[in-house]
């Protein structure tokens, strides 16, 4: 496993004192139907209550603001990433704060309403290609042609280190016998940023604690990646869930799961929208298709010998 200082628990606690206020301190509590339907405690973390309706918010603030320190994007350097939507506006938050120009690409087939979403918070933003990884090729052209900051989401680790908040915050209530402490965390897998924060600060803070990330069966890279421990590519990404939706895994995310993951998860999407619509209803918020992974995962997998971790990643429907 990569010792990066950016993955400590020194490091993650720097940064959930750093990132905007709007993104951290976010719900945490126990669900009683939930954990009735399980049969332990299912402890909800509920990442869609902030400006740009996901968990997103935490990361890219970490790395947006660390690269806008380094000077390598500023007024006149934009940073340049691939989006199916909530990095993206992520980038974009972040960007506008720190007075710098973002560019964003997506797919041509993305979600209208978060490419709006994007827009809204100031990014330019590029449809181009087929899909998610399709625009992501087209992003990394078009920074080596204008010399700016490519930014590509589960590849640098401050990304992880700021996703690894959340983590943080349910721990800290656990200490504090507010929660119960888990002993196993759901978590959406896309390109790996979250999973790898996560499993970074449960390892020091709950180490008895199983990370377990969840994908489509339709969009299984990461889960092939981890199972074979090299990247492995698919032909297609073909879930309704866009935020998990990516054929192309990141080298450097499927490099840092080792030791931070202990088990992958394949569910169809009849799983994810029927685990959608129930958090919906249970939760009475706007949970959208990748979201759903945490508990579709929690409900195909073992039953837990103890609480259970479900994050809520996002509600940009």
């Amino acid at each position: 496993m990569i010792a990066l200082p950016e993955l400590e628990p020194a490091a993650i606690r720097t940064a959930h004192r750093s990132i905007d206020p709007v993104f951290v301190g976010s719900p945490q509590f126990v669900h009683g139907d939930l954990s009735a339907r399980l049969g332990v405690p299912v402890i909800v973390k509920v990442e869609t209550v902030n400006p740009i309706r996901s968990f997103k918010g935490r990361g890219t603030w970490v790395v947006v603001s660390g690269l806008a320190a380094e000077g390598r994007i500023r007024t006149d350097r934009a940073v340049v990433c691939a989006s199916a939507g909530n990095f993206g506006q992520g980038v974009a938050y972040a960007a506008r704060a720190f007075g710098v120009p973002a560019v964003v690409f997506a797919s041509i087939h993305a979600n209208l309403a978060k490419i709006a979403r994007m827009r809204a918070l100031g990014a330019e933003v590029i449809e181009a290609g087929e899909d998610f990884d399709a625009a992501r090729a087209v992003s990394e052209a078009f920074a080596r042609e204008h010399d700016a900051e490519l930014l590509v989401d589960g590849d640098d680790p401050r990304i992880s280190t700021g996703a690894a908040t959340l983590a943080l915050e349910v721990t800290n209530a656990a200490e504090a016998g507010v929660l119960p402490s888990p002993v196993v965390a759901s978590v959406p897998v896309g390109n790996g940023a979250l999973i790898n924060g996560v499993g970074s600060w449960l390892r020091v803070a709950a180490p008895n604690c199983r990370v377990v990330g969840v994908q489509a069966t339709a969009a299984p890279a990461m889960t092939l990646s981890w199972r074979a421990a090299r990247p492995i590519d698919t032909d297609s990404a073909a879930t309704y869930a866009d935020g998990i939706a990516s054929r192309v895994a990141i080298p450097h995310a499927v490099e840092l799961m080792a030791g931070r993951v202990d088990d992958m998860l394949l569910v169809t999407d009849d799983d994810l929208r029927a685990a959608q619509t129930e958090l919906t209803a249970e939760l009475g918020i706007t949970v959208e298709g990748a979201a759903a992974a945490s508990w579709a995962g929690l409900l195909a997998g073992p039953k837990p010998g103890g609480a259970a971790l479900l994050i809520v990643t996002g509600s940009n429907v």
